[in-house]
């Protein structure tokens, strides 16, 4: 009997995938990618289906735009099974649309509460150093 060889070693996949095995791993532990054990004398290894790497590009695709690998996990096997849901992922992409924004106001408020204390600071830095003239010039 042959192996099969269009299953990929979990070097290779990380290679082609460009990411790490630490990430391969991680992403088959949570079950994001399709893989299988396969026995080789004593050893046991984790061979690869060979469209991990659309897989894990989609994931970091999913996740560059602010969805969670457990946000990924369910849409991602939905997708590849074929029973992904148009209407329920519209809603899914609207409220990480929404949550986005509020972060992005959390940061531009504190963007400007930074730049207030930096004025601030720089302000009473002046008035020190004016101070400080002043109190050398009585002396």
């Amino acid at each position: 009997m042959t192996a099969d060889t269009s299953f990929l070693l979990i070097g290779k996949l990380a290679s082609q995938a460009n990411t790490t095995k630490d990430t391969v791993r991680h992403y088959d532990e949570l079950g994001l990618l399709k893989s299988r054990k396969r026995q080789a004398g004593s050893r046991f290894y984790t061979e690869f289906h060979p469209e991990c790497i659309e897989r894990i590009e989609l994931i970091k695709s999913a996740q560059a735009i602010g969805f969670t690998l457990t946000e990924i996990k369910d849409s991602l096997n939905d997708y590849y099974d074929g029973y992904l849901n148009l209407n329920e992922q519209l809603l899914l992409t609207e409220q990480k649309l929404e949550q986005v924004k509020k972060q992005q106001d959390n940061v531009n408020l504190m963007v400007e509460l930074l730049t207030q204390r930096i004025t601030t600071l720089e302000q009473m830095k002046i008035d020190d150093n004016h101070k400080f003239n002043i109190d050398i010039c009585k002396n």
